[in-house]
């Protein structure tokens, strides 16, 4: 009985430190193979599962042992909002991205999956050939799988993968992967200001809509100073984002203009592909917009709204 225990604990510890486990559910085979192939040039993802609707994903789900779905949002037989709730029901922690054409609807359709229980969403290229050439969507879909996946296992206590360069040397600068659980750190709170504060700036990223939505909408009872957000999203998202936030708080929540007065009840959001700041004119304090090069492939990026806050306010901004 040791013996067979023995071998069950080293096999589930084989499992753990492989590469992150993705399933890809796309009506188009041709988008699914892009996909795919991409995924697997990557030593640290392997695909265990590709679907053509969502209830082939579901059938599937238990069996290909996926912590990762990438869900396309239209498809037939079952669209990927049918069968969100139902992957979510067979595996609870299962992390899903949804995948989806720029447009208003598909915005819309992709933060309501967030709060539904989508871990994150990427907007899809809109034909097969962008799709393909796209090395933006590329990036991200990667670089979400791996926060994502990452976050699953450390919840878990299981280990995450040895991480390897996509030619299958070990990574520069990345420490060797030993065979303890991953550990999640506890959080380290910084010292509160004295100063009280003059304005709240909110920056998120990979799983960020759902968060940032919950979290305005917890304090919109004493939400009383100008409110910044800069969420790493495309232009049609931004604007459907405000709106969601303004449904959360009950304020006002729209997209920053340039040259816009902060005031009071300001809740205002950087637009997509826009850096947003903030300036001092003559105590007038303005919004100013730019597209300065991205950073970290973001923009709007966290960062130089931060920067400018810091400048302007300094220990008044929190």
């Amino acid at each position: 009985m040791a013996e067979l225990l023995s071998k069950k604990v080293e096999t589930q510890g084989q499992l753990d430190s492989r590469p992150f486990r993705v399933m890809v559910v796309d009506d188009s085979a041709v988008i699914r193979g892009f996909i795919s192939r991409w995924l697997e040039e990557d030593p640290n993802i392997t695909v265990v599962g590709t679907a053509a609707h969502g209830l082939m994903a579901i059938r599937s789900l238990r069996s290909s042992n996926a912590e990762v779905v990438i869900l396309d949002i239209e498809m037939p037989v079952m669209d990927g909002m049918t069968a969100l709730p139902k992957l979510i029901e067979e595996v609870p922690d299962i992390k899903i991205i949804m995948a989806s054409t720029l447009t208003r609807r598909n915005a819309d359709i992709s933060l309501r999956a967030l709060q539904a229980g989508a871990a994150d969403y990427v907007p899809k290229p809109d034909t097969k050939g962008q799709v393909n050439s796209s090395m933006d969507f590329r990036r991200e879909i990667v670089e979400k799988i791996k926060a994502l996946a990452s976050t699953r296992r450390k919840v878990r206590g299981e280990r995450l993968p040895v991480k390897q360069s996509v030619d299958n040397k070990p990574a520069l600068a990345t420490p060797v992967q030993t065979n303890a659980p991953a550990r999640i750190d506890p959080i380290q709170l910084a010292d509160p200001s004295a100063k009280k504060p003059a304005i709240l700036v909110v920056g998120a990223s990979t799983g960020g809509p759902q968060a940032v939505c919950r979290l305005l909408g917890d304090m919109k009872h004493f939400l009383n100073i100008p409110t910044l957000v800069a969420q790493h999203m495309p232009a049609t998202f931004t604007g459907i984002l405000a709106e969601h936030i303004a449904r959360a708080t009950g304020k006002e929540c729209k997209e920053a203009e340039d040259g816009q007065i902060i005031d009071k009840s300001s809740i205002l959001v950087a637009p997509g592909d826009y850096h947003m700041t903030v300036v001092d004119d003559g105590g007038c304090h303005k919004i100013k917009l730019n597209q300065d090069a991205p950073e970290h492939f973001c923009r709007p990026s966290v960062n130089p709204v931060l920067r400018s806050v810091a400048e302007v306010f300094g220990p008044r901004g929190l």
